[in-house]
């Protein structure tokens, strides 16, 4: 079976235009998060899935200088875009991560991956059919023919837009299950993800913070986000998945 990830994301964010490349402790968002993807031994390849849109020509640049795949397709269908870049690099299952996760924990990646795999049953394996671990760490495992199908059958753009939601809100058609976090990984308060500019100190304090202690467990992010109450300055902000998921 060939792991294929796959970060779908562009430049063109509405509420956070440019975020994909913006500079948080020294380095694009994009390398955060990519440096932690490469430290997956699940994963045979990671690709960068972005648009044709000439905006985001810098995304594909720096995935390529960075030596990851890159892909570009359409602007605004993500399943399309998701479902060709997984075709083009012959994936058999594919890990979509979210680009607007720069902490994202490799060990949870990991953990869904061998999680999957020990169910051949399977169509779909994520952690985001309800929120219990921080945002910014979810995860989804998919059978390449499973995202093929979803493709096909969804006719409504709007959750087109959206990757796998189709593929998520259809359990009647594919074989769907969510995998909760467990002890101190259970922190749906938490938000380490970056929607809207409130994010970006938060994002920020724990980069510089994990560059100076080496650390990339969640474990750690979440002690040094509870030790200096960073929860203070995002938890208002608005998260559009929400409506998407069960609650805590």
């Amino acid at each position: 079976m060939r792991v294929v990830g796959i970060v779908a994301m562009r430049m063109g964010s509405h509420r956070l235009p440019g975020k994909s490349l913006i500079d948080i402790a020294g380095q694009p968002l994009l390398a955060h998060l990519l440096n932690r993807l490469k430290t997956c031994s699940s994963l045979a390849e990671v690709v960068v899935a972005t648009t044709s849109l000439d905006e985001d020509k810098p995304i594909i640049d720096y995935a390529r200088s960075f030596g990851v795949g890159a892909f570009r397709g359409s602007s605004h269908d993500v399943l399309e875009r998701i479902t060709q870049a997984a075709k083009a690099y012959k994936a058999d299952t594919c890990v979509v991560v979210y680009g607007d996760g720069p902490l994202i924990d490799p060990e949870i990646v990991d953990f869904a991956v061998d999680s999957f795999q020990a169910n051949s049953e399977l169509d779909f394996l994520g952690n985001d059919l309800k929120s219990t671990f921080p945002s910014g760490m979810e995860v989804e495992v998919v059978r390449f023919e499973a995202l093929l199908r979803s493709h096909e059958l969804c006719s409504d753009s709007a959750s087109r837009e959206h990757g796998t939601l189709f593929l998520r809100q259809h359990p009647e058609l594919f074989n769907v299950e969510n995998f909760e976090a467990q002890g101190s990984w259970r922190r749906p308060d938490l938000f380490f993800e970056v929607d809207e500019e409130d994010d970006l100190p938060v994002v920020e304090a724990i980069a510089a913070f994990l560059k100076e202690k080496n650390s990339y467990a969640l474990d750690e992010i979440v002690r040094f986000a509870d030790e200096n109450n960073l929860s203070r300055l995002n938890s208002a902000v608005n998260r559009r998945y929400q409506q998407f998921r069960e609650s805590k």
